[in-house]
């Protein structure tokens, strides 16, 4: 069963692909517009200022994460499949929307690359020196792996941030609280998405390798360029979200009804008010299933009991749904 349902959700993952593809690459193209503005501006002041770090260029994260707002509102839509989506009107509608949030995101971001960028190239460095002492190098490996760990981590965080920014209104604190839970408890679509990122990268380096061959640095230079500014970024976003976005909406609606009901309960106790409308109807439920009704018996006619009422069809069909229900554990202990 379980995989005959995965069969089904990779079946509609290739089916929105294909269906959007065009809907993805104009996505794609609107984002450029702004990706090639920064990056350049950026690129350009990295060589005035002659640092020749990427920690100045990776700057256009800042800036850029307001339009990325745009990207995921119109990649959730298309991974969800939902059909007649104004990519246009979507993309600047998630800009509108979102983008002090997404200005914040991008900082944080911003931090969270170039602290595993920097951490994973020294200890890197440092465990590739000649004549390391032995328990220095076991140290270097331990920091490498922290580093790696938190690098995925901050991955995995960032599959749910962008999402669940464009879908719930959710403060900042708690966006990144869920997004970092999910980042464990939802370790499996995390690893799909991984994956799917993974087969992204190996079809960008298949065709940069190929291009790089013809020892030519313009034709890899503008290849890399059609690569980013028509399909990759939106492609990513895609990706991500039709891998994770069911789970994380299923779980953030969950607990949204759990905590409506909590709230309900609280406020039906400060009125003095101690049993509530659900346990009252599971109570009803239990008299009248204690009661001996006849199913053959033409009509439908109400059954008073101990004050209320019910229809002899439902009790009937309640009757059944607890045999049936009864049977089953029955079923599972025998097992």
């Amino acid at each position: 069963m379980a995989g005959k349902k995965a069969k089904f959700a990779l079946t509609d993952f290739f089916n929105n692909l294909f269906n959007n593809f065009g809907k993805i690459v104009f996505t794609n193209l609107l984002f450029a517009v702004p990706l090639a503005v920064l990056v350049t501006a950026f690129y350009f002041l990295d060589s005035a200022l002659k640092l020749n770090g990427y920690f100045i260029l990776m700057l256009s994260i800042i800036p850029l994460s307001p339009f990325f707002a745009g990207v995921t509102l119109v990649t959730s839509r298309l991974a969800r499949g939902k059909e007649n989506v104004d990519v246009f009107k979507t993309f600047i509608e998630g800009i509108k929307n979102n983008w002090k949030r997404f200005l914040i995101h991008g900082v944080i971001t911003y931090f969270a690359v170039i602290f595993s960028y920097f951490s994973i190239r020294l200890y890197s460095a440092l465990i590739s020196q000649p004549n390391a002492d032995s328990f220095f190098l076991v140290m270097l490996y331990v920091c490498l792996i922290i580093s790696i760990i938190i690098a995925v981590a901050f991955l995995f965080i960032f599959f749910y941030v962008p999402s669940m920014t464009v879908t719930f209104d959710l403060s900042l604190k708690n966006i990144y609280k869920n997004s970092a839970l999910m980042s464990f408890g939802e370790l499996k679509h995390n690893i799909i998405a991984t994956f799917g990122l993974f087969i992204i990268v190996l079809f960008c380096a298949t065709i940069l390798i190929f291009v790089g061959n013809t020892d030519s640095s313009i034709a890899l230079i503008i290849t890399t360029a059609i690569l980013m500014f028509v399909l990759v970024p939106a492609l990513a976003s895609y990706v991500i979200n039709a891998s994770v976005y069911p789970g994380m909406y299923n779980l953030m609606t969950e607990k949204e009804k759990r905590s409506k009901k909590i709230d309900k309960k609280m406020d039906n106790r400060r009125k003095g008010q101690f049993i509530d409308e659900e346990d009252e109807e599971n109570n009803i439920a239990d008299e009248f299933l204690d009661l001996d009704v006849e199913e053959n018996k033409d009509g439908d006619e109400y059954i008073f009991y101990n004050g209320k009422m019910v229809k002899r069809s439902v009790i009937i069909k309640m009757k059944k749904e607890r045999e049936k229900a009864e049977g089953k554990s029955d079923e599972s202990k025998t097992r």
